[in-house]
């Protein structure tokens, strides 16, 4: 079975292996305060464009985000995001086991806007009951998006400008962050460190075993964070193995490769699906793709490959997500292509 159900399923990029074996009995403090992450840490800094930013590494998705939003919102406080947000629909309830509660917007194919975010504060404080409802206290969105789909520049500074107006931090999911500058290359970390309070670089999806480097770049963030990290039990105590993976992702810009080599391989398939005239749920630029497959399209391509449901879309239809990631290979990409243009 050929699996492009997901962006996980390899284990890591063979630089990451190598590193971590020949590191093995190196002695190292832990919890992140080693060498290794100290370097990590310089990289990023570099390549995000922001030397003065705090660098956590974080396990997972799921962590780093409870961890981020519980770090910032007060006991009274929820969190915006679209309803297809990760943090809503993908996390049994991680957000709300904090004790805070995830304020679901509606969406266009993944993504809010200033509007939203502006309309909803001020329907909040307009209803005089507003002490007895939850206090909107920032605003989460991933890029890309659930569905692939990306925010464009000028949306992020739209909603950054608006997030800033009304005093909400913005924090930006990048789980598959790596995807999405692959994407859009107008689209850089530096551009994304000065217009979001938080955000972080997945590498669980993006060529690492494990691990999220979370990026603070606005001061009134950064206190205590490690405080927080430990509190969430993500503290781990050997840190530099989150570290080493960071370092050999940033030292060349391997992260930036693998995920272009991700990206250029979901494009053939997307080609491949237009030339079919399968339809597409939504136009996704990144490594996700969702093609709408007849039941018997799947039963023909669930012989050979693992590919993920994703939505009915009625009758005999539904929306299937194909998911290349850094380590999906050209041969299997060409094998798809084959089969989906023999259906």
């Amino acid at each position: 079975m050929i699996r492009f159900d997901c962006d996980y399923t390899e284990g890591a990029h063979p630089n990451i292996i190598a590193a971590l074996s020949e590191s093995n009995f190196e002695q190292t403090c832990g919890y992140g305060e080693d060498h290794h992450c100290e370097n990590a840490r310089a990289y990023i800094k570099k390549a995000i464009g922001c030397e003065s930013a705090d660098v956590h590494f974080l396990v997972g998705g799921t962590q780093a985000n409870m961890t981020v939003i519980a770090s910032i919102l007060r006991p009274y406080q929820g969190v915006l995001c679209a309803e297809s947000g990760h943090i809503n629909c993908h996390e049994t309830g991680a957000v709300e086991a904090t004790g805070h509660k995830v304020l679901a917007l509606s969406h266009k194919d993944g993504k809010i806007c200033a509007k939203q975010v502006r309309d909803y504060v001020a329907t909040h404080w307009r209803d005089a009951a507003h002490e007895h409802i939850v206090q909107p206290g920032m605003v989460y969105i991933s890029q890309p998006t659930e569905y692939g789909t990306l925010y464009s520049r000028e949306e992020l500074k739209e909603l950054y400008a608006a997030c800033r107006e009304l005093e909400l931090p913005l924090f930006v999911d990048g789980a598959r962050l790596g995807y999405a500058l692959a994407a859009d290359k107008s689209f850089t970390l530096p551009f994304l460190a000065a217009n979001c309070d938080v955000f972080y670089i997945g590498g669980t999806k993006v060529g690492c075993l494990f691990g999220e480097a979370v990026c603070i770049t606005n001061d009134a963030l950064k206190r205590d964070f490690r405080y927080m990290i430990k509190r969430m039990g993500g503290m781990l105590a050997k840190g530099r193995l989150l570290g080493i993976q960071f370092e050999e992702m940033f030292r060349d810009g391997l992260y930036f490769r693998v995920a272009e080599k991700a990206v250029a391989n979901a494009l053939r398939i997307k080609a491949a699906l237009i030339q079919k005239g399968i339809p597409l749920l939504m136009d996704s630029a990144t490594n996700q793709q969702f093609p709408i497959l007849t039941k018997a399209q799947q039963a023909t391509l669930g012989e050979k490959y693992a590919l993920g449901f994703w939505d009915t879309t009625g009758g005999e239809r539904d929306a299937i997500r194909i998911c290349t990631s850094w380590a999906s290979s050209d041969e299997n990409v060409d094998a798809l292509i084959a089969d989906i243009m023999a259906l």
